[in-house]
């Protein structure tokens, strides 16, 4: 009989105490957290959580109206908790039975507070071979704001791993939320998120997804129901696969209610790795519009990208669309580029770059220029 996958994993790992300033960590790891987005002096956040394998060890809100917890703590302090979790996506029969407490993190902003910066929230897998299993909640009271960046790595020296990460997210009446997920894994790192969100009456849910490194497997297709009017979805995604690496990534939506808008971007770029691309958009109900774009580059002779946009419509008077290309760099774009004094590997450089760099609307400066930072960063394995 074949082992589930968490099975050929280290499930145990020593536990870490608490570390009360993160700059303290050694100059590699602080490397490697910066690169997923997490400043670990805490300037310009309105929060800090980290989880190294499975212990918290760091977890501070600064500002008032902003939680930041460990979920295990979160539903300690407030039993409602448990109303929320498992709700979008229930736990398994083992999760039950194990027995063992939870990990992950509980962010939450009160009723109309705008988190003046972002939160940020950073998973890390410190210990060769471990399977980190994490349960997020995410909530936005009613008419309250939020920015979360949330980057997940594994250490410097750290090759293999096991990431299953599960978020639920609730933006409620009139909330918005800015989700931004970056991720820096080791190279024989198999990682599974999956994520959820309910989005309520004029509320928006605007998120992120960033993956520019070698990883070994990533299957994920969070989704997101929008069940309040003239609620709003954005999903932008940015991949890079080189040689080795298998990306299986989507994002799925659902209209449910009058007048809601989703629009699902990406931009994929494989240097020898394998891509599958998808996305999904349901028009439920009368009078809602969707959008799909996907985009693709090919940068070597060997790879995949596979695109699969789908559109489902499940009434009359909806309105969903899509595009799709995949191709390679034009050479005239290169050449043009080359009569102005640039090799031919910085001219495609700059062409990539050009590529991957989609401007998101709405998006808070200091979250873009972590996606900037991140796309300046790659080398694109060219």
């Amino acid at each position: 009989m074949a082992k589930k996958i968490e099975e050929v994993f280290v499930q145990e790992a020593e536990a870490h105490p608490y570390i009360e300033d993160l700059t303290l960590l050694p100059t590699a790891e602080r490397e490697r957290l910066l690169h997923t987005g997490l400043d670990v002096t805490g300037a310009g956040r309105s929060g800090t959580f980290m989880q190294l394998d499975h212990s918290v060890v760091h977890c501070r809100s600064d500002q008032e109206g902003v939680e930041v917890l460990g979920i295990q703590e979160a539903a300690t302090r407030y039993p409602w908790v448990e109303d929320y979790l498992g709700r979008l996506i229930p736990f398994l029969p083992e999760e039950r039975r194990s027995g063992q407490p939870i990990s992950g993190f509980f962010i939450r902003v009160l009723p109309g507070v705008k988190a003046r910066y972002p939160v940020q929230a950073g998973m890390y897998i410190g210990h060769e071979g471990l399977a980190q299993k994490v349960r997020n909640l995410i909530i936005v009271e009613e008419g309250a704001s939020l920015d979360v960046i949330a980057g997940c790595a594994t250490g410097a020296f750290v090759h293999r791993g096991l990431h299953v990460g599960i978020t639920e997210t609730y933006v409620k009446k009139g909330g918005k939320l800015t989700s931004t997920m970056i991720h820096n894994w080791g190279r024989d790192v198999v990682v599974r998120p999956r994520g959820a969100t309910l989005v309520e009456e004029d509320a928006v849910f605007l998120s992120n997804y960033i993956c520019l490194s070698g990883v070994k497997d990533i299957l994920m297709n969070p989704f997101t129901r929008l069940v309040g009017h003239n609620s709003v979805a954005r999903y932008n995604t940015i991949l890079i696969a080189p040689p080795g690496t298998k990306m299986d990534v989507g994002s799925r939506v659902f209209l449910s209610a009058p007048g809601t808008k989703a629009e699902l971007v990406s931009r994929t770029i494989t240097t020898g790795g394998e891509i599958i691309n998808r996305g999904y958009i349901a028009g439920e109900v009368a009078g809602v519009r969707g959008h799909l774009e996907c985009r693709g580059l090919m940068l070597s002779e060997s790879g995949r990208i596979y695109a699969v946009p789908e559109l489902d419509a499940r009434v009359a008077n909806v309105e969903l669309s899509h595009e799709a290309a995949v191709g390679k760099v034009a050479q005239e774009e290169i050449e043009y580029l080359m009569a102005r004094g640039l090799d031919e590997d910085e001219a495609t450089a700059t062409i990539v770059r050009g590529f991957l760099n989609v401007r998101i609307e709405g998006l808070p400066p200091v979250l873009q220029e972590e996606i900037d930072r991140a796309i300046a960063e790659s080398r694109f394995g060219i």
